[in-house]
C-alpha cells in the first residue's frame, strides 16, 4: 500500500478555504445586537468643543449611554469626558441605546411632521395653480418604451 496519502482528518474544509480579502475597518464599530434595543452614536463634542446641548437633548429623548463593560467587543475606547468615563466614546461620539418601540414612535412622529409639511406646501401650490398653465403636477413617474414619436 502507498504511504504518501494524506489522512482524511487533515483534509478539512477549513484548510481549503480561501483567504479573505482585506477590507477597510469600520470607523465606528457595531455593538453586539440586543433584542428590543436600537443603538445610535450620539455626538458629545465637535471640533474639540463639548456639545452638552446635543447630549442632554438625546438623553431627554430616551437614549441611554452604554457602559463599556457591557460591550467588551468594542476595543477602541477612549475617555474624552469625565462625566462619561465609563461609557463607550469614540471620536466625540458616544454609543447609546433605546428601546425599539421608542425609536419606532420617534420615527413615525417625524414622518408625520414631514408628511404634514409636504401636504401644506402642496396645498399652497395648488391654490396658485391654473389649469391653463399648471404650476404643480402630481408626483408620479411614467416609464415609456419606444421612440416616443
Amino acid at each position: 500500500m502507498v504511504e504518501n496519502r494524506i489522512d482524511r482528518e487533515m483534509t478539512t474544509r477549513e484548510n481549503t478555504v480561501r483567504k479573505k480579502a482585506w477590507t477597510r475597518p469600520e470607523v465606528l464599530p457595531s455593538p453586539t445586537p440586543q433584542p428590543g434595543y436600537a443603538f445610535r452614536w450620539i455626538r458629545t463634542s465637535n471640533q474639540g468643543q463639548t456639545d452638552a446641548t446635543n447630549v442632554s437633548s438625546k438623553l431627554r429623548e430616551g437614549w441611554e449611554p452604554v457602559k463599556a463593560s457591557d460591550h467588551p467587543e468594542i476595543t477602541m475606547v477612549s475617555v474624552e469626558n469625565e462625566r462619561f468615563a465609563e461609557n463607550v466614546i469614540i471620536g466625540g461620539l458616544m454609543l447609546c441605546k433605546a428601546p425599539v418601540e421608542l425609536v419606532n414612535e420617534r420615527s413615525s412622529y417625524y414622518k408625520q411632521q414631514t408628511d404634514s409639511q409636504i401636504h401644506s406646501v402642496d396645498n399652497n401650490l395648488m391654490r396658485e395653480n391654473d389649469p391653463r398653465m399648471p404650476l404643480f403636477h402630481d408626483r408620479k413617474s411614467k416609464v415609456t418604451f419606444g421612440k416616443g414619436n
